[in-house]
């Protein structure tokens, strides 16, 4: 039987863990069992932050909104309460950036949101709902 050289094979699956390894500091990027923990934990990494970013934007979009919702002289909960009752869906994204980009459309938002909770809740005591 013939002998087995395995060689070219792991200095294939040293090249590429070397590759991933690119840019790392010290002797994670040169030294293969180094390499290959860091190459390993920079992908749980890379997994777990996708879903981070997603948090993270989410809440910079809120914080945008209820900022410029403030400046209406209403804040966040009210402005989301008030579009559900109008039957108006943006997601906050977009929401967002017409808060950024165009204030006075944002504004129209407002004032309807304002009004569809007035509406909702008129005679009643704001406490109460």
């Amino acid at each position: 039987m013939a002998r087995v050289k395995r060689g070219v094979a792991s200095r294939a699956r040293h090249k590429d863990i070397l590759e991933q390894a690119k840019g790392f500091r010290g002797r994670s990027k040169n030294t293969i069992r180094i390499a290959r923990e860091r190459v390993e934990k920079s992908l749980q990494y890379a997994y777990r932050d996708r879903r981070v970013k997603k948090r993270n934007f989410r809440a910079l979009w809120i914080q945008r909104i209820n900022a410029a919702t403030r400046e209406h002289g209403m804040n966040y909960g009210l402005f989301i309460d008030g579009l559900k009752h109008a039957g108006i869906e943006v997601d906050r994204k977009v929401m967002a950036d017409i808060a950024v980009r165009d204030p006075a459309g944002f504004k129209v938002l407002v004032d309807q949101a304002r009004a569809a909770r007035e509406a909702k809740y008129a005679g009643k005591d704001e406490s109460a709902g």
